[in-house]
């Protein structure tokens, strides 16, 4: 479908899935800086597939390369497609983290390779 099909093991054996590519991936949290709603808009924390923004489970992406409620592997850990972002085009990902000043220490990652998880 969207991914090379190339053997895929980590440094320990574990099969890691398909490689989707290589992202550029970034950190947001449901702050208004990062998604411009503040906590009385009733949207606040609602990702564009209509879930409760989580960290360490939900990521942004660009739908026609990653489509919603697609699962990934990045660095070992499994998040889901659930939301989308105008900054967040092509081959880059958007992490949903816990604070603002995680997201900045977590910085911007490049290269990164992404699997996908088959269900």
């Amino acid at each position: 479908m969207y991914a090379e099909t190339i053997s895929n093991k980590s440094t320990e054996g574990e099969y890691e899935g398909d490689l989707l590519g290589y992202f550029t991936i970034t950190h947001y949290c449901i702050c208004s800086k990062c998604c411009g709603k503040t906590p009385d808009n009733p949207a606040y924390g609602i990702t564009a597939s209509g879930t409760e923004a989580t960290p360490g489970r939900t990521i942004a992406t660009d739908t026609s390369v990653v489509p919603l409620n697609t699962k990934v592997k990045i660095n070992g850990h499994i998040y889901t497609a659930e939301d989308t972002g105008s900054a967040i085009v092509g081959n880059k990902i958007d992490i949903c983290v816990a604070s603002h000043e995680e997201g900045i220490q977590l910085g911007v990652l490049y290269d990164v390779p992404v699997y996908i998880v088959e269900d």
